[in-house]
């Protein structure tokens, strides 16, 4: 196989064994790799009932063909599994240099079954496969837990490990590579740590093989050529990172602020992509062969929230700034700091404390429960509960289970700002009407990356949309879902798609793998990876009831800013969506569908 190393490792930490299997080669051309092959093939081994955090939960480490392959921003991978914040399918996506370093030790994908009986970590080296006891390091943080296991392997190794959130099983814990680069949503950390498997430590010598060299440089330059053109991709991100996206933002009056009860924040420019820029940017930085470099290595001086690292994001400027309603852009990036360190979700983490901050305003939590004032805008708190929340210690707790269920223990669950239990990102439906329908149907809950729409509603690209407008949203949704699944299954960022289409994505792939990939036949692929992920969903419980979205949104106006007035017209969009996707009034794909994809012939686990 080209592009693909046609290699799987299965790991059973139960027996404590690990076995090398083919890749199954038809599976990767219509999956091509990543989030839709470690979907195909979990979707067979586990049972969509099963409970997360159970030893019959399975757990995916899964590569693209491009990972590690010469073209344009190639340094993606995927972990695949029950999410244990979300009860749906999870794919949870991350940079740095790990996945790449997986291709090269020789696996496309690790498969992690089982549950060990002590903590272990995974030591791959060029095609040899070890688990090795990790008591040693359980409990440590991120970045210290880096650092000893590639002291114990080598220094050149790339390792991803749980910190003490996943340890400790909180919901909203991600996996860490590289100290700060994120597998974040849907609480695949949890996943991790309900398996005692701590990290996985990676060593190749390898390459990926191309089928046509000299096309794969040609293509190459040119994508890249492309991206050195766009302005997003060339000038904003690399000089302002992803928090250039804050005041783009609120100026459109689309910034949740408080806890979605507004959605323009007075204190944005402070805690903007410039602001970060002006005082705490130390250097850019990139994950693997990547041009644009949005990541931002920076340093806060402040005594009271001093710490050196990576980030903040937009995502994470905004959930512990607009939403918790503080401006001190320290303490947000101290926040960031501790998710990295200990491995939590930001979104999710910053969230739930603007929810906690709600219900604490409202009178539902107390001050002897919180054991400190949690009105908006302190930012001490946001930074303490970040702490406590990593080892479950007070309220952290609770906070550990995600907003939803924080809020459900209290008996208002309609204040967590979450869709299928995951918490929305920073984006306020209200004031982008296709990104509510792209939240409601996404297939791991409340997502801005199943779909961006904000790119053609709010940035213009690739053409620009009325962003109150609700007329053929429905269409523009699905191309961009099937396109970010095929994206997401290739191993290329994202974030490439401010300056590639289809065309470019798919060309990339045919001259790896000498597949003949197109643009059209890439969708086709993304449209078989969604209906997948919907029809493990309709297996493990959820219906159309769950397409929803938090009674604020749809029918609390926005009470000031530009986008004031405005509520989410799901309801309107969500009949025509389904007839466009080729499901039926109930949101099920239809048996014609389904035989169109060829997912007749998946074996689902009853």
């Amino acid at each position: 196989m080209y592009g693909w190393m046609g290699k799987i490792l299965r790991v059973d930490l139960t027996k404590e064994t690990v076995k090398i299997e083919k890749l199954n080669e038809q599976w990767a051309k219509d999956y091509i790799g990543g989030r839709g092959l470690g979907s195909r093939y979990f979707v067979e081994e586990v049972n969509p009932k099963v409970e997360p955090l159970s030893p019959d939960n399975k757990l995916i480490f899964a590569t693209g063909p491009m990972t590690g392959a010469l073209g344009a921003s190639t340094g993606r991978y995927e972990v695949v599994t029950k999410g244990a914040l979300t009860d749906t399918i999870a794919a949870s996506n991350s940079g740095g240099m790990f996945g790449p370093e997986l291709k090269y030790s020789g696996f496309d994908m690790i498969i992690f079954e089982g549950k060990s009986q002590k903590p272990v970590y995974l030591y791959i080296e060029d095609g040899n496969a070890v688990l090795r006891d990790a008591s040693h390091v359980w409990g440590k943080l991120t970045g210290e837990t880096t650092d000893i296991l590639m002291g114990e392997t080598a220094s050149t190794a790339k390792v991803a490990c749980i910190g003490p959130a996943g340890e400790n099983l909180a919901k909203i814990a991600c996996v860490i590579c590289d100290k700060d680069r994120a597998a974040g949503r849907s609480g695949v950390g949890a996943v991790m740590g309900s398996k005692n498997l701590k990290a996985v430590v990676v060593l190749g010598s390898g390459g990926v093989v191309p089928a046509d060299a000299e096309k794969v440089r040609e293509v190459a330059l040119d994508v890249r050529k492309k991206l050195a053109e766009h302005p997003v991709a060339s000038e904003g991100l690399p000089k302002l990172g992803t928090a250039i996206l804050v005041n783009i933002i609120n100026q459109s009056g689309a910034l949740p602020t408080r806890n979605f009860q507004e959605s323009f924040f007075e204190g944005a420019e402070k805690t903007s992509g410039e602001a970060l820029y002006e005082n705490q940017l130390i250097k850019k930085k990139a994950c693997f062969g990547c041009t644009i470099a949005c990541g931002r290595v920076t340093q806060v001086k402040d005594k009271r929230y001093a710490g050196f690292g990576e980030g903040p994001e937009y995502e994470t400027a905004w959930a512990f700034g607009a939403q918790c309603g503080v401006d001190n852009l320290d303490a947000i990036t101290k926040a960031n700091y501790i998710c990295n360190e200990n491995g939590i979700d930001t979104i999710s983490m910053g969230s739930t404390i603007g929810c906690a901050m709600e219900l604490y305003e409202k009178g539902v939590i107390t001050r002897e429960t919180a054991g400190m004032d949690l009105n908006f805008g302190n930012a001490d708190a946001v930074v303490k509960l970040t702490e406590m929340t990593a080892f479950r210690e007070g309220i952290g707790d609770l906070l550990a289970e995600g907003s939803y269920r924080l809020a459900e223990s209290y008996g208002h669950p309609e204040l967590s700002m979450s869709v299928k239990k995951q918490e929305l990102p920073a984006y306020d439906p209200r004031g982008v009407q296709g990104m509510g329908l792209e939240y409601a149907t996404s297939n791991r809950g409340g997502c801005h990356v199943r779909g961006y729409l904000i790119s053609p509603e709010i940035l213009g690209v690739p053409e620009k949309l009325d962003p109150q407008a609700i007329e053929g949203k429905d269409v523009w949704l699905k191309i961009f879902q099937d396109l970010t699944a095929a994206i997401d299954s290739s191993g290329v960022c994202l974030f490439t798609t401010f300056g590639l289409g289809g065309e470019e994505i798919a060309a990339q792939l045919a001259a790896l793998t000498g597949v003949d990939y197109t643009a059209e036949k890439i969708l086709e692929c993304g449209d078989r990876i969604y209906n997948l992920e919907r029809l493990f969903n309709i297996k493990a419980g959820f219906s159309k009831d769950d397409d929803t979205l938090p009674p604020r949104l749809l029918n609390d106006p926005i009470p000031a800013g530009p986008a004031k007035g405005h509520v989410n017209r799901l309801f309107e969009m969500l009949p025509a969506y389904y007839k466009t996707r080729g499901w039926d009034e109930n949101g099920v794909p239809t048996q014609e569908k389904i035989e169109d994809l060829g997912l007749d012939k998946v074996k689902f686990i009853e």
